[in-house]
């Protein structure tokens, strides 16, 4: 194996090479001590009720762990990191097959998990163009292959909800793990993990504050005008400021185009986000696991990064370029 690839897959001791590794480690270590502080004055001054103190600490615990957990394999190396992403996508799978009774049909789902894996492993050996290729493929292949069962009743229902789930899980997810392939992917990981986090709890807390209208009021009741816009701005400010710590020297060294690249990452997480309510309003589910107390399960949590994954994978590569001067097929060898 080319030594360049093997340190980018497997050598954690360059993971704070790059000066903004540890910022944004810093920040969200930051970010993560606040809410005790918080709702401690808040309790102490009588400025938020007993039951709310305990909603926010239900909902803040897991974070102790889902940060860990998320950071942990981007610090370790790229091959670590696009398991964690493979692993993320198989269990969202788990949980919507669940949902919506796909996990009934054993060939659809092994077709759909065959696609899925087929797509992490190009991403893994940085082949570019087998993954942006394996999207119609993937498609083709289980749409064909699942005319093998021979049973014309509720095949539309059944290829359709596939599909569906190969898209969100298996292309657009990937291309999270995509990242993985450029040269600095740790610092651009986590600049992406920590805006989408961002985006969350700025929508939430700027929809409690001055939410009047309803943004979807079928699709998501609590979801608020306000919210989103709100969260735009915020995530565009966090963007441009931690950006330029990960971008300096690109042509992405840009504050309209750090801008601009937080606004889209603000309104691709909450579509995101809109489109599992969505999902699960169709289905009559509040949540579609009980995996995380106060979260729901991992798709619940992790659904903003279904779109924001693939806009943020073509902004980098239209500016800056992902991958570039890694080597290609360094599993393969193909090319």
């Amino acid at each position: 194996m080319n030594p360049v690839a093997q340190q980018r897959l497997f050598d954690p001791t360059v993971a704070f090479d790059h000066p903004a590794t540890p910022v944004l480690l810093g920040v969200i270590a930051a970010a993560l001590a606040i809410p005790p502080v918080v709702l401690f004055l808040a309790g102490r001054l009588g400025l938020m009720p007993a039951d709310r103190r305990r909603d926010v600490w239900r909902r803040y615990l897991p974070w102790l762990v889902i940060a860990p957990a998320a950071g942990a394999p981007v610090l370790l190396g790229a091959f670590w990191t696009v398991l964690a992403v493979a692993a993320l996508g198989s269990f969202c799978f788990r949980e919507y097959a669940r949902a919506t009774g796909l996990f009934r049909e054993k060939l659809v789902t092994y077709l759909t998990l065959l696609a899925m894996a087929l797509v992490y492993l190009a991403a893994l050996d940085n082949w570019l163009q087998l993954f942006h290729a394996l999207f119609p493929l993937g498609i083709a292949g289980i749409v064909a292959l699942s005319i093998l069962q021979d049973r014309p009743k509720g095949y539309i229902q059944r290829a359709a909800l596939a599909v569906f789930a190969f898209a969100l899980f298996g292309s657009c997810l990937g291309h999270l793990a995509h990242l993985a392939n450029d040269t600095h992917y740790r610092p651009l990981l986590l600049l992406v993990l920590l805006t989408v986090a961002v985006n969350d709890v700025a929508a939430f807390i700027a929809g409690r504050l001055f939410g009047r209208r309803k943004l979807c009021p079928n699709t998501s009741p609590n979801k608020t005008v306000a919210g989103a816009v709100g969260a735009a701005a915020v995530t565009a400010l966090v963007m441009w400021a931690a950006g330029r710590w990960v971008f300096t020297g690109t042509p992405l060294d840009h504050t309209g185009r750090l801008i601009a690249f937080g606004v889209l990452v603000s309104v691709a997480g909450q579509f995101g986000d809109l489109v599992l309510s969505s999902i699960k309003r169709d289905l009559g589910l509040k949540d579609l696991d009980v995996l995380i107390p106060g979260h729901g399960g991992l798709l619940d949590r992790f659904d903003s990064l279904l779109l924001v994954a693939p806009v943020a994978f073509h902004f980098v590569n239209y500016f800056v370029g992902v991958g570039v001067g890694q080597p290609v097929c360094v599993f393969t060898g193909a090319r």
